[in-house]
């Protein structure tokens, strides 16, 4: 079956919210169980959300930083696991955007019109640091290049249709390939055992000799060398599954206290929603979850002033407005994750109920990128006017 083509922003957040409370439904078994998310995934390739960023010239709704990110916002409030699977797909969707040939964006564009889904060959286990990447594409005579290499952390991948790798040439500079799934020298191993974040299959890459033809690979190493809104982008997607994984674990507080919770013999109170202690405590998780999600918003509108006017200072403006949504959203992710335990109560440590999923979520997702060096980039631009590097992870 075709997938459905969205037509506008406001089209595509109402399919969102749909999926989200679909999703929601089952959240937890499948987190408990370990149970791989394949048909939630063709539920939302089929819906439509998966090309909401083709440009309108191809045929998509072309949807701005705003709605990419609460399409985010919403799925990881309901399962943070299904939300981060596709967070490398739009990555890769905004390598071909930039720079793509023609003839290669409209293949690629028409796939994901069609519903193909993009995984994610990048991060590697046991080299100097996260950009030392020594994944090889080697030239053949033929014209085609051979790709050899092992990829850890691969979100995405074990589902993918086309798995872009992160590569690099003769030359040392940085290039994409876009390789098929079920292409011969590859193999995509489900070995995840993270503690949370459990249903993204976020295991290992192998690549053997993977012949891939020229027109497959992507120049990425040109996607820094001016301005570029390829780690805002990516960050504000990390960014909105954090603030996801913070309402989710609030809204679930909130239940549970509200059905379940005893209140305190001192508070003097019949429930314990009517606790004071409990009452302030939730106010002030409210207060900083709406911080976090008036942040998100000011950094999406940062990344579409940008990309509206891309120079070099408002590439550096969106930069900083996301690493600060970052950071606040990871603080708020495991603060409101732990605080569902305080206010709830005893019983709320039942394995059985499962609430831990939140923290154990929150904890895992927030080591992506650390803060402290976001933090570090923000104070160097406010106070000596540094612009942030193009490193594409800022």
């Amino acid at each position: 079956m075709p997938a459905h083509v969205i037509a506008d922003d406001q089209e595509a957040l109402a399919v969102a919210r749909a999926l989200a409370e679909e999703f929601r439904a089952g959240a937890s078994e499948r987190d408990r169980e370990r149970r791989l998310p394949r048909a939630e995934l063709e539920r939302l390739s089929a819906s439509g959300l998966l090309a909401v960023t083709v440009p309108a010239a191809h045929g998509g709704a072309d949807v701005g930083a705003g709605t990419l990110a609460e399409i985010f916002r919403l799925l990881a409030s309901a399962d943070p696991s299904l939300a981060q699977i596709p967070q490398s797909h739009f990555v890769y969707v905004n390598v071909i955007r930039r720079q793509g040939t023609d003839g290669q964006r409209r293949f690629f564009f028409g796939e994901l019109l069609a519903g193909r889904r993009l995984g994610n060959a990048q991060s590697e286990a046991g080299t100097r640091h996260v950009q030392d990447i020594r994944t090889r594409l080697t030239p053949r005579p033929d014209g085609s290049l051979l790709l050899t290499g092992e990829k850890h952390y691969s979100t995405g991948a074990l589902f993918a249709d086309w798995i872009p790798v992160l590569a690099r040439a003769a030359d040392d500079a940085l290039h994409v390939a876009y390789v098929p799934r079920d292409a011969p020298g590859l193999t995509v191993v489900d070995d995840w055992d993270g503690m949370g974040q459990r249903t993204t299959a976020s295991g290992t890459v192998r690549l053997t000799g993977v012949v891939v033809p020229a027109d497959r690979v992507l120049p990425h190493h040109l996607t820094f060398r001016g301005p570029q809104l390829h780690g805002a982008t990516a960050q504000l997607l990390h960014a909105a599954i954090d603030v996801g994984i913070a309402d989710g674990a609030l809204a679930e507080a909130v239940s549970f206290v509200r059905t379940r919770s005893r209140p305190w013999f001192e508070s003097g109170a019949d429930t314990a929603a009517e606790d004071p202690l409990v009452i302030q405590r939730f106010g002030e998780l409210g207060v900083t979850t709406r911080a976090s999600r008036a942040l998100l918003r000011e950094a999406a509108r940062a990344v579409e002033e940008a990309r509206a006017d891309l120079t070099d200072d408002t590439a550096a403006e969106a930069s900083v407005a996301v690493a600060a949504a970052k950071a606040h959203a990871a603080r708020t992710a495991v603060e409101a994750a732990d605080a569902l335990f305080d206010l709830a109560g005893t019983r709320s440590a039942l394995d059985s109920l499962n609430l831990h999923r939140h923290w154990r979520d929150a904890r895992t997702h927030t080591l992506h990128d650390p803060a402290r060096w976001k933090i570090q980039h923000i104070g160097r631009h406010l106070l000596n006017g540094t612009r942030p590097p193009r490193h594409g992870l800022l």
